[in-house]
């Protein structure tokens, strides 16, 4: 007599070890997910990590670029000084060997010297005075007062009483400037 393959105790037994096996990749399964998961958990960690060290870092730089922005300019500023400073020193020395009109002549020959230097300085960096010259222009000009004359027509600027300055098209102190009246 043959015996029944699908007896029901075979039948039982492959059922449980077909179970087991299932189990057993069910368990993998859960384990890889969950490596899976710490993995990419680690990773996000460390990416928000240096996400927030680059963000520091920018800060620190972005308040050090302010803090020493005007560096440049400050050392081109350094030769006004010292000429102002030998001019005085220059002076002192000098009282005593020239007369009175070539002490004054000298005195104006190193501010002339020193306020053209300066002035070259600052239109390196963008800064120039605001020109006085036509039309009064309310966006470069402060009329403070209104004149009487003949060479000009109405509205034009007649004498610059201060210069104004701009930082490339930027207006740092507007030209007070009186105009001619209508």
């Amino acid at each position: 007599m043959q015996e029944n393959e699908n007896s029901p105790i075979d039948s039982s037994q492959k059922q449980e070890e077909s179970q087991e096996i299932e189990n057993t990749q069910e368990d993998d399964s859960k384990e890889s997910l969950e490596s899976k998961i710490k993995e990419l958990q680690d990773q996000y960690l460390r990416t928000y990590a240096d996400f927030e060290n680059t963000k520091k870092r920018l800060i620190r730089e972005k308040d050090q670029a302010l803090e020493y922005a005007y560096e440049k300019i400050a050392k081109d500023l350094l030769p006004s000084i010292d000429a102002l400073e030998n001019a005085l020193k220059s002076i002192k020395d000098s009282k005593e060997n020239l007369q009175e009109g070539e002490i004054i002549e000298k005195i104006e020959e190193g501010i002339a010297l020193t306020l053209d230097n300066l002035l070259k300085t600052l239109a390196k960096h963008g800064i120039e005075p605001i020109d006085t010259t036509g039309e009064f222009d309310p966006n470069f000009h402060d009329a403070i007062m209104q004149v009487q004359s003949d060479t000009h027509k109405a509205g034009e600027i007649v004498a610059e009483m201060q210069k104004g300055y701009k930082y490339k098209e930027r207006v740092l102190r507007p030209s007070m400037v009186s105009i001619a009246k209508a």
